[in-house]
């Protein structure tokens, strides 16, 4: 054991028992945080146009600020990218994370003084959970890399502004920088598949002990280096014992980055996002991610059936139930008021507070009144991969509306690593565990008003010419799990097999 390794243990219980010690304290936290960002939120200019002085209360809360998207609060926004301060939070952001939009193209999240901690140090958290846990402080040794955008920064309105993952490489520690791979050079590439080469060049003779990213992108780097070497990743790795993943459900991806590695390996899911790190994996012997309840964000939880409603519920962390679907809502200490980050959860457990993320809001399908979400198509396409035993590179669905003569079905666009023998009975597997876990599915079949969903094939790096093709291959950027429109279909016809 090395000196980082050895110097990691004692922070590591330091850590450790602080957070065991948190999950009980979890709805007293929020309600500290509630009322400190109340508190600070009164000398800006969104806590007098909402009357915040007056507030006191949940309930006072929800009738004074309304529920918004990045749309709605851009307004706010563009006079912070002015340079105007004490807009959303005292003073002025220290950052802006730039990040692609689905509406408006980039969108400009701030990162204050007092919230930079919650993106630095919950990262540092779950890996010194599982240090702490497992035993395995070996990994502190030998290099490390995470799969990231440019650290280069413009300045918008004098506020240094880039993608979250180029601020946060900024903020990591000296004492782990002589491990962090790739150099600060090559971090700097825009062009992804240029980036990827530099790093399967810097990186395949090291020792890597961590690697870090969003599934797909792992996946890409692990083909480059079998591709170049012929050897699977445990071999060039032998020390490689950790992955932290995070960004999309990592399930669909799971089967072969560890047929890519060689052998399983333990995993870290985490739950970033620009607007803040919401949970992260804190035991190798639960389901689910710790909600980070102390660290600068109040949770509201909507059902996800009333996110569109004029009055949704509003629930505080006290009120949610186990295994309901919820829109997350935050207010922070970055300055986001009743700011819908457009994901979904489902708590997997009240004690300690944990949840998994079960898709995007606007990721659905309910051309026909179905309102497919993204854990039920990942559920069944996983269980009918399992079954046929198929591995997946990546896939999507969309609604194909019958013109004419013929019913609508759900089209799936998928790449597959290695395709089942029989498509046709794959595809029959995939829709009986998708009508078990939807009903309205299952009516709109069973009523004739669907015929069951057919599979395109999508040809060998489809998805990836396809990501490249719309300016939007590598970084933090995914591929919809589902689209209620065409848009996405119609342009993955040109990459079918």
């Amino acid at each position: 054991m090395n000196l980082k390794s050895l110097l990691a243990r004692p922070f590591a219980h330091y850590i450790y028992t602080k957070i065991e010690k948190s999950k009980t304290s979890a709805v007293a936290d929020q309600f500290e945080i509630f009322q400190k960002i109340l508190k600070i939120g009164i000398q800006t200019v969104f806590g007098k146009e909402h009357s915040l002085h007056e507030v006191s209360n949940h309930q006072q809360f929800i009738q004074a600020v309304p529920i918004r998207d990045y749309e709605q609060l851009k307004p706010y926004i563009e006079q912070i990218k002015e340079g105007k301060k004490n807009i959303l939070w005292p003073g002025k952001p220290i950052y802006l994370a730039k990040t692609s939009g689905t509406t408006s193209g980039a969108k400009y999240i701030p990162i204050t003084k007092n919230s930079i901690s919650n993106h630095i140090d919950s990262a540092r958290n779950a890996l010194l959970c599982y240090m702490a846990e497992t035993g395995n402080y070996d990994f502190a040794k030998g290099k490390m890399i995470f799969l990231s955008g440019s650290p280069e920064l413009e300045r918008v309105g004098g506020i240094p502004t880039g993608r979250l993952s180029g601020i946060v490489n900024h903020h990591i520690p000296k004492y782990l920088r002589s491990n962090q791979l790739p150099t600060y050079e090559t971090n700097c590439i825009e062009d992804w598949e240029t980036k990827l080469d530099k790093i399967v060049e810097e990186t395949i003779n090291k020792q890597m002990t961590l690697i870090s990213g969003i599934p797909p992108w792992m996946q890409m780097y692990f083909d480059r280096l079998i591709e170049k070497s012929g050897k699977k990743v445990s071999e060039l790795f032998p020390d490689f014992s950790v992955m932290v993943q995070g960004g999309v459900n990592f399930a669909p991806y799971k089967k072969k980055l560890f047929d890519s590695i060689g052998k399983q390996i333990d995993c870290i899911e985490l739950f970033p996002a620009s607007e803040g790190f919401f949970a992260f994996q804190d035991s190798q012997q639960h389901e689910g991610l710790l909600l980070n309840t102390n660290s600068g964000i109040f949770f509201e939880f909507i059902p996800a059936n009333e996110i569109f409603n004029t009055s949704p519920t509003r629930l505080s962390l006290k009120d949610v139930k186990l295994n309901e679907n919820y829109a997350l809502i935050i207010n922070s200490n970055a300055g986001l008021w009743g700011y819908n980050i457009g994901d979904t959860v489902k708590f997997v457990s009240l004690n300690p507070y944990r949840v998994i993320v079960t898709g995007r809001i606007k990721h659905f399908i309910s051309a026909f009144g179905e309102h497919v979400i993204g854990e039920e198509v990942e559920y069944a396409l996983l269980k009918a991969a399992e079954e046929f035993e198929t591995k997946i590179t990546e896939f999507t669905v969309a609604p194909n509306i019958a013109q004419g003569k013929g019913k609508s079905y759900h089209q799936w666009f998928i790449e597959f690593e290695n395709a089942p023998k029989n498509l046709i009975n794959f595809s029959e597997k995939i829709d009986e565990v998708l009508r078990k876990k939807n009903v309205y599915y299952d009516d709109l079949i069973r009523g004739n008003i669907l015929q069951p969903l057919k599979i395109n094939i999508v040809r060998k790096n489809g998805f990836i010419d396809y990501m490249k093709s719309i300016g939007k291959l590598g970084g933090q950027n995914k591929v919809p799990r589902l689209s209620n429109d065409r848009k996405i279909a119609n342009e993955l016809e040109a990459f079918l097999a």
